[in-house]
Parts: C-alpha cells; sequence; structure tokens
C-alpha cells in the first residue's frame, strides 16, 4: 500500500486504523491530507479484510483541529467553492457512505473540519479532555464540509444554531449531553474502546449491517425515500445465507455463523 505524509494507517483484527499524524499541527486538515483520506478510505471501503474502521489523531491533544488555515489566503471564490465541495465528496461519500461502520475516536481537539469529519462517522466516541466546536464565524466563514446540515441533525436546530453563531466549543460531558457524541471516555482506554463496538458489531451479519447504514443514511438524503429504501434492503435480506444462519440459529438456540 501507499505511504502518506499525513496519515499513518494499518489493518489489524479486520479493523482499518486511520490516524491523522500532523501533531505539531493538532493534525488540522490541509488539502494534501484530504487527498489521502479519500484515498485511505476509498482502499478501506473496497478491501474485504476491512470490516470497519476507525478514526483518530495523533498524539493527545487533538483529533482534528478544523483545517490549515494559511492555505485559505489564496483562494478565489471559485476554489474554495471546490474545496467545500471535495470535503462534501469525501465525508459524505467514503466516510458516511461507507459500509463498513466507521468510529471517530475523538482524542482531543475537534474544531471545524476535524468535527465536521466526525460528524460524518457513524458512531462518536470522545476522551473526557476531547473539546468540540465549529468556530469559523470567527474567520468570517460557515462550516463548509457539511457541518451546517449534520449537526442540527444530531442535536437539534436551535442547539447548533447556537454553537455554530457563537463558534463556541464544549467539552466532552456537553457534547455527550447534546447527543453529539455516544460515549465519554478516559483517554487511554479510547482505542480499547471503540476496538470493543467493532468486535461486537463484527458478530452481527456483515451483509445486514452494510444495509442498516444504507438505510439509516437514506433517511436523512432528500433525493431518496429512506421508507422505500428500507423496505427493499429488508426483502434483499431475506434471500441472503445470513438471514438462513441468524434464523437457524436463533430456534436452535445457538450462535450464529454468518459468512
Amino acid at each position: 500500500m501507499v505511504q502518506y505524509s499525513n496519515l499513518n494507517y494499518v489493518i489489524k483484527d479486520s479493523i482499518g486504523y486511520v490516524i491523522i499524524n500532523r501533531e505539531p499541527q493538532l493534525n488540522a486538515l490541509n488539502q494534501e491530507t484530504l487527498d489521502e483520506l479519500q484515498d485511505i478510505f476509498m482502499h478501506f471501503n473496497a478491501d474485504d479484510h476491512v470490516r470497519g474502521i476507525i478514526l483518530t489523531g495523533a498524539g493527545l491533544k487533538a483529533f482534528a483541529a478544523g483545517a490549515d488555515i494559511k492555505e485559505f489566503l489564496d483562494l478565489s471564490v471559485i476554489q474554495a467553492r471546490w474545496l467545500s465541495e471535495r470535503g462534501h465528496i469525501i465525508f459524505s461519500d467514503l466516510i458516511e457512505g461507507s459500509p463498513k461502520p466507521v468510529i471517530a475516536a475523538i482524542n482531543g481537539y475537534a474544531l471545524g473540519g476535524g468535527l465536521e469529519m466526525a460528524l460524518a462517522c457513524h458512531i462518536r466516541i470522545a476522551s473526557d479532555n476531547a473539546k468540540m466546536g465549529l468556530p469559523e464565524v470567527s474567520l468570517g466563514l460557515i462550516p463548509g464540509y457539511g457541518g451546517t446540515q449534520r449537526l442540527p441533525k444530531l442535536i437539534g436546530k436551535g442547539q447548533a444554531m447556537q454553537m455554530i453563531l457563537t463558534g463556541d466549543m464544549i467539552d466532552a460531558q456537553r457534547a455527550y449531553e447534546l447527543g453529539l457524541v455516544n460515549e465519554v471516555i478516559a483517554q487511554d482506554k479510547l482505542i480499547a474502546r471503540a476496538e470493543e463496538i467493532l468486535h461486537k458489531i463484527f458478530t452481527r451479519s456483515r451483509v445486514a449491517v452494510a444495509n442498516a447504514i444504507t438505510a439509516i443514511n437514506a433517511a436523512e438524503d432528500k433525493q431518496q425515500n429512506g421508507n422505500k429504501v428500507e423496505m427493499d434492503a429488508f426483502g434483499h435480506l431475506f434471500g441472503t445465507e445470513d438471514f438462513k444462519e441468524g434464523v437457524s440459529a436463533f430456534l436452535a438456540k445457538r450462535t450464529p455463523n454468518f459468512e
């Protein structure tokens, strides 16, 4: 596989680990890092050896502290529009749209584009020192990688308005109370907890998990009828070997052995 400048990655026990490795820059998302994220998620999404993905940042301070602001200085209006569109493609199509569960292990600051990246993941767990925010209005901007769309769906319009319009940070406990993260855990146990969640998912039907992700995502896609996607997936799964195995195991009171 490719050697990246800004990412570390490894596959272990069916988990693909993606670590943003720009610790001196608090793992900020420059354009080269976005290129590499696009490449690694395309690879992991297509790799049958990878059943789930953990996304985190290097070090103890930051998951990803936003975009690399220095790169914004020379962008034209057209270039900025394309940068936003590209971020949407990576976060929506490759992370949120991954057929494999993606867990954001938020190990510190998740700000701006970094929080937007976490919002695109299917599950978010945070270390107890994590801080999150969308401070773009303090730069005369707004979130550009899906933050204005995903945050209200997670925590409600009013709370999202307050976070985005003030640009204020919240701590991990407040993020948990709002429903922005699923769990808060000590930093030294963060990755182990993400692994534990994925390994439990791995005991379930792989094809059912992928279809569940598709159906849940369809609920928020205005171009799709989420109910139809669910019904189609439900019917499709009746024709799979995993369904036959799951029902047989249930009736026989044994653990299913999914292919």
